[in-house]
């Protein structure tokens, strides 16, 4: 609410008039373009000194090249605030194309990764549906000297071993307390949870043997992500080379990588991914995405949910001009379909 209250009326219809003609022409937005939009009313004289404080406010920024204006990442995001927190579109019917060839997840994801590409014109991944790990239970025991067997099992039952290499040998009174501090703390939390003052309180609580908890904590977080071996289905990747500000060389190079090797996108996939708040529609604009190669581009995400605690996200990537009200009605009317889809199939 503060980006808003910080814009008076007239600058922000300004400011949305400039979005608008960006997007649609990929073209600086002069002051002489923006008085021709007749619901405004104003003269370019009224508009220039308009354009000029919305600049130092940091929402416009003029291209070296160019008179004209074009949106900075800060004035996008005041656009994609407004248009998530007032948009309710009715949804569109996609259920029966999403159907037809959904004999299986793979299938479906697959389907859906295309379907968004030629529906948006831009770049899709979906990833398979990742389960949220608690760990159910943490057993420590002595292999030799210099070695301990830690066995986590997670909810579901899914079990993982790990050989922890020990410096110093310890005794059955010492292996017999770390698996009750570790059981203690570690025991229906998630790995989001096992933040800082976790790992203090239960560094303190093993003493002398605090570089172990350390060891044991990493076997767990390596355990973890060789669990989670994600699969990422891209479509439309060329659909970026159709946007002049992605499609010089080397930034096409470096995002055809990325798309390509797709590890890389695991990052966006796994962002923000717990809490209830962070379900529904992100929006990453330029350096707000944690990959690198995407600088340049918007990246919307959405999640889907199979069942409580099975999830995946889709995402569109374009470049920051994208037509963010098509993209983001799109993604909430598959969100829409799919918990369909999976609420039919359980």
């Amino acid at each position: 609410m503060g980006l808003v209250q910080e814009l008076d009326e007239r600058k922000l219809k300004i400011l949305q008039a400039i979005i608008h003609n960006y997007l649609e022409t990929g073209e600086p937005v002069g002051s002489r373009t923006i008085s021709k939009y007749t619901d405004l009313n104003l003269s370019s004289a009224t508009i220039r000194n308009e354009m000029s404080d919305l600049e130092e406010m940091g929402y416009i920024v003029q291209p070296h090249t160019s008179a004209g204006r074009i949106p900075s990442d800060k004035g996008y995001r005041l656009y994609v605030d407004m248009l998530l927190k007032d948009k309710m579109k009715e949804v569109e019917d996609m259920k029966e194309i999403l159907v037809q060839k959904a004999d299986r997840l793979e299938s479906l994801l697959q389907q859906v990764a295309k379907l968004l590409a030629v529906n948006t014109n831009y770049t899709t991944m979906v990833s398979t549906p990742q389960y949220k790990k608690k760990v159910k239970f943490l057993q420590l025991t002595e292999v030799d000297d210099n070695q301990l067997l830690a066995v986590i099992v997670f909810e579901r039952n899914i079990v993982k071993n790990k050989i922890i290499q020990l410096s110093t040998s310890l005794n059955k009174e010492t292996i017999l307390k770390l698996n009750i501090v570790l059981n203690t703390f570690l025991q229906g939390l998630d790995l989001s949870e096992i933040n800082l003052p976790v790992i203090t309180k239960m560094k303190e609580q093993a003493g002398d043997y605090r570089t172990i908890v350390n060891d044991i904590l990493d076997a767990i977080m390596q355990a973890v992500s060789e669990e989670d071996d994600i699969e990422i289905y891209t479509s439309g990747t060329t659909n970026i080379l159709k946007y002049p500000e992605l499609s010089d060389r080397e930034k096409a190079c470096e995002l055809l990588y990325t798309l390509e090797e797709k590890k890389m996108l695991t990052e966006i996939i796994q962002d923000k991914m717990d809490g209830e708040e962070n379900r529904g529609i992100q929006v990453y604009i330029g350096d707000e995405s944690p990959v690198k190669s995407m600088k340049d581009c918007s990246v919307v995400t959405a999640t889907y949910e199979i069942e409580e605690g099975v999830y995946g996200k889709v995402g569109i990537i374009g470049p920051k001009r994208m037509d963010y009200e098509k993209v983001v009605s799109t993604l909430q009317t598959l969100m829409v379909q799919l918990d369909d889809i999976f609420k039919k199939k359980t």
